[in-house]
Parts: structure tokens; sequence; C-alpha cells
């Protein structure tokens, strides 16, 4: 999917917050992604993380990526609710 389509896609009815924060993901990590649409990519990606959180996708899964980890880290930190240590790489 080219990041104009991803953009243009907005938020389908039918997209889960797991489909919505796998595709940002993707587009920030890409190296040909345009620096516009992985700054409108941050919000749609940040929007995500209660609902992820909630469903306990950060304690099954594990971030690879170190920025992409740490930055996302540092944003559930702020989320109210739980005070758990995510994203942890060990």
């Amino acid at each position: 999917m080219s990041p104009i389509e991803l953009i243009s896609m907005k938020s389908r009815a039918a997209a889960s917050p797991v489909e919505a924060f796998i595709a940002c993901a993707h587009q920030m990590l890409d190296p040909v992604t345009p620096e516009a649409v992985r700054r409108a990519m941050e919000p749609r990606l940040l929007a995500q993380l209660p609902a992820l959180r909630a469903l306990g996708v950060f304690e099954l899964f594990e971030i690879r990526d170190p920025a992409l980890r740490a930055w996302l880290a540092d944003e559930l930190a702020e989320l109210p609710g739980r005070s758990e240590i995510l994203l942890k790489q060990t």
C-alpha cells in the first residue's frame, strides 16, 4: 500500500486498532516513506495505543525497532491507567 493510499484510507469501519497500528508502524519504518507521511502517521498510530494496551498487545508482542519501541514506551507511560513497564526488551 502506498503512503498516499494509507493516508486517504482514513479509518475504515472494518479496521481494527491492531490493523491501524501495524499499517502506520510499517509506513513510519519504511525508509522510502516521505517525512510528511511519517508525521501524518504519528497521531494515527498513537491513537491506537489505549486500545492496544487494553487488549494486552504489548504484553504479548515486542516492538523490534529500538527507536519505535522507545518512543512508544514513552507515550504509553504518559497514558492514564496501568503503570506497568511495557515494551521492555530483555
